[in-house]
């Protein structure tokens, strides 16, 4: 099992299903400048610039610009999620013209399919992870992305997967960690797990890391004064289509 890396402009010039499918047998997909670094440091900095419209999460160890489904989940504020759609979607494309419709292109050339935003749920946002918090300092959860999934999709293991861009990443270290380890019927997994194989995809800014949404994952801890500052949007197939959410 290992990371396949990818450029950029193959990407963008559409390199259909087989790069989907290519997920079966490796542990993420890695786009080198998926973007342009000027562009990702450009939404970084709007992303900054909105911090007022920030959403505190977990007692303020991260934050996202527009509603990501899992904190709330987990924090028992799923009213407040889909109470603000419209609100979240306009927050980020205010802060981060067309970023929004980007992650939403990635998903089409990957699938080779078009891709459609969930109905009645938030399109793709932003994670800022700020320097010498939580994350920072101890990495993040260890978890698989099954959240958004019915317990019938995530029982057949039907098509999922999540995009994360980074905008802007901290001074170092900071990458994703995948393991060779699936999803289980499960979101526990055994310490023996964290033994198998893994790799981590260290991200410069306009990269794109794409995983399986039953591989499990973590984000790796980092050191210095900057945030980590990136975008994600899920992706699963669902009824004949692929549909999308934050």
């Amino acid at each position: 099992m290992k990371v396949v890396d990818v450029d950029g402009p193959d990407l963008r010039a559409g390199l259909g299903i087989a790069s989907l499918a290519s997920l079966d047998g490796a542990l993420a997909l890695h786009v080198h400048s998926a973007i342009d670094a000027s562009l990702a440091s450009s939404w970084a900095e709007g992303v900054r610039s909105a911090r007022a419209a920030w959403v505190s999460d977990f007692d303020g160890a991260q934050f996202s610009l527009g509603r990501a489904w899992y904190t709330h989940l987990e924090q028992n504020r799923a009213d407040a999620y889909f109470r603000d759609v419209q609100g979240s979607d306009a927050r980020v494309e205010e802060a981060c013209p067309g970023l929004a419709r980007t992650m939403r292109g990635f998903v089409e050339r990957l699938a080779g399919a078009p891709a459609f935003q969930r109905s009645g749920w938030c399109g793709p946002g932003v994670h800022v992870f700020p320097a010498g918090a939580h994350v920072a300092k101890q990495g993040g959860d260890i978890h698989f992305d099954t959240e958004g999934l019915t317990p019938v999709h995530a029982r057949e293991r039907a098509p999922s997967f999540t995009m994360v861009l980074m905008l802007a990443p901290p001074e170092r270290a900071g990458g994703l960690r995948v393991w060779d380890v699936r999803y289980a019927d499960t979101d526990a997994y055994e310490d023996e797990d964290l033994d198998r194989p893994s790799a981590v995809c260290e991200y410069a800014a306009g990269d794109l890391v794409v995983i399986d949404s039953y591989r499990l994952h973590q984000i790796q801890p980092f050191p210095g004064t900057r945030d980590r500052i990136s975008a994600t949007c899920h992706a699963a197939f669902v009824a004949g289509q692929w549909e999308t959410w934050f």
